[in-house]
């Protein structure tokens, strides 16, 4: 995890695919939950909302910011029924970079409150973007 002076963690993942197959991962609702989450309802377009249920008892939802396919995604975020990180109270960053036949992800989540919500979204973040890549790296691609 890095952090700097805006409260804004950064997470770095590399991933065995190119970057319009994770793209498709991180915008489509049935690929999206085979790494994060039970439930997504993904309208992957500037202004669409989406909705995750992570895990059964957490919602994260928010608004798509900005779209870039297949290098870039900006969404705002939150969690619902959550006192200092509700819905669209935060912007996550997400950047799709070309290495050799792979893809560097780069998320940088910003705004978030305090130091235990950095480190618990920089935890949570780190696993699903391995869990990502572990399901790329198995070959699941459609």
């Amino acid at each position: 995890m890095i952090e700097d002076l805006t409260g804004a963690i950064e997470i770095t993942q590399r991933i065995e695919a190119p970057p319009d197959i994770v793209f498709a991962y991180l915008t489509d609702s049935q690929r999206f939950v085979r790494w994060m989450g039970v439930g997504a309802e993904l309208d992957a377009r500037p202004g669409g909302r989406y909705r995750i249920d992570v895990d059964g008892q957490h919602i994260a939802s928010g608004e798509y910011q900005e779209i870039d396919p297949p290098w870039r995604l900006v969404l705002s975020w939150g969690w619902e029924g959550h006192p200092t990180v509700p819905p669209g109270s935060t912007t996550v960053e997400i950047t799709l970079t070309p290495e050799l036949g792979a893809t560097i992800l780069t998320l940088r989540h910003l705004g978030l409150p305090d130091e235990g919500e950095r480190r618990s979204h920089a935890d949570g973040w780190t696993q699903y973007s391995r869990k990502l890549a572990e399901v790329l790296a198995a070959g699941v691609r459609n």
